[in-house]
């Protein structure tokens, strides 16, 4: 997987054409104290955008480049984004079971990390995110993962419920995993193919999200606590179709 390694762009129209074409930047400095209309509605398109805007002194531009930055400076994100019928594509030519990991609301870096991992490991062949209120892909994301992110497909489409029937046009059920599911993980075919969608574990899945889904799972808990991580929870279900798909179910 390709990393652009917090790659600088500068210059009013680079970074414009950047944020229209939909390169996955990761954060943009400005200027201080600039008057000029075009910069400030260059920040404007990228807090649209939900992408970080800070006002810097010239100095720090200067030390970033010694090129005509124009009052402006942006990194791209680590990674490029992939996009998902292209993966999906690539993983039914290969002849292999489609799993993909879908996350809804979650916005700390160290839970996308993990479930990254989890996700690299049990085989998984992407990772969806929402365009909007999701956790950065940024250099935080990548460590925390211990370089999955740099391995696996991550998928941002601009919208998710083009995405969500994309995944349904290819055969790919929606399985939403969250506590006060009827059917245990253990009950569900994830065998077949499978997009399993993941919420914060404080707001859990939206009700949007919920009402697309086509079956919810939960883990079964023992004892008197019913709380996990939501990377330890994705890192079971994810394990749970392992363990199916080598015919253990």
């Amino acid at each position: 997987m390709h990393s652009n390694e917090d790659k600088p762009i500068f210059g009013i129209h680079p970074i414009k054409e950047a944020l229209e074409n939909g390169k996955s930047v990761d954060r943009l400095f400005i200027q201080e104290r600039t008057q000029n209309d075009m910069l400030k509605e260059l920040a404007s398109l990228a807090r649209m955008m939900e992408i970080p805007v800070k006002y810097v002194p010239e100095m720090k531009l200067n030390r970033i480049t010694r090129k005509n930055h124009q009052g402006c400076v942006a990194f791209l994100a680590p990674i490029d984004f992939q996009p998902l019928d292209e993966v999906i594509q690539q993983v039914y030519e290969r002849g292999e079971t489609p799993l993909i990991v879908v996350f809804d609301g979650i916005t700390d870096v160290r839970n996308l990390g993990a479930i990254a991992r989890s996700a690299l490991c049990s085989g998984a062949h992407a990772l969806v995110l929402p365009f909007k209120s999701s956790a950065p892909v940024n250099a935080d994301a990548v460590k925390t993962s211990a370089g999955a992110l740099l391995q696996i497909p991550v998928c941002k489409p601009k919208y998710i419920n083009e995405a969500k029937q994309l995944l349904k046009t290819y055969g790919i059920p929606l399985i939403a995993c969250h506590g006060k599911a009827q059917k245990t993980i253990y009950q569900a075919s994830l065998d077949a193919p499978a997009a399993i969608v993941i919420g914060d574990e404080e707001k859990g899945i939206s009700e949007q999200m919920l009402r697309s889904c086509d079956d919810e799972v939960k883990i079964p808990m023992l004892g008197n606590f019913d709380s996990l991580n939501v990377s330890v929870a994705a890192g079971i279900t994810l394990f749970e179709a392992v363990r199916q798909r080598a015919g253990g179910k």
